[in-house]
């Protein structure tokens, strides 16, 4: 349905704004000072954990690239949308039963990845500072950074017939 031009444009743009929200961060918080040490309770350095390490009172600094990554995920988020959308009006002009089932079965899986990536991702960098400890800040981001890309191979082996005999 989508020409190949229309496909080059979209990866572009989602590699060129990555490039950039990336870019962003990273530079800010190459220019932070740290005075509290460098050892971060993550198992990554995430943005947030460095910032509670920092000398400054970075907040106006960091709620600017907030507002910019914000609107670039929400713009992410209201073309997944819009997107899934398409999807199923289509799926639900597949005349046959099965071929609507088979369409279901492909996408929900997807889309139930990509809500647990999104609904935990917008947890971790939205939730007030009131209820953030180290163990939960742990969990939170295991969730998002983790489970998503571990879990998409068992779903979409799972389809496979052979695979499922064998377990």
């Amino acid at each position: 349905l989508l020409g190949s031009r229309a496909c080059v444009h979209m990866a572009a743009a989602a590699w060129g704004c990555g490039l950039l929200n990336a870019v962003l961060h990273t530079a800010n918080t190459f220019s932070l000072p740290l005075c509290q040490g460098n050892a971060l309770h993550q198992f990554f350095c995430e943005i947030p954990q460095i910032l509670k390490l920092t000398c400054l009172d970075a907040y106006l600094r960091e709620v600017g690239l907030l507002v910019i990554t914000a609107s670039f995920d929400f713009e992410c988020f209201v073309f997944i949308v819009l997107s899934y959308v398409q999807i199923f009006r289509a799926m639900l002009r597949i005349p046959s039963e099965r071929g609507r089932h088979k369409a279901f079965s492909t996408c929900l899986p997807h889309l139930a990845v990509v809500s647990l990536f999104l609904s935990t991702s917008f947890f971790a960098f939205l939730k007030p500072p009131s209820i953030s400890s180290p163990s939960l800040d742990l969990v939170v981001t295991v969730l998002y950074s983790v489970v998503p890309p571990a879990v998409n191979p068992l779903i979409y082996s799972m389809r496979n017939q052979e695979l499922k005999n064998a377990l």
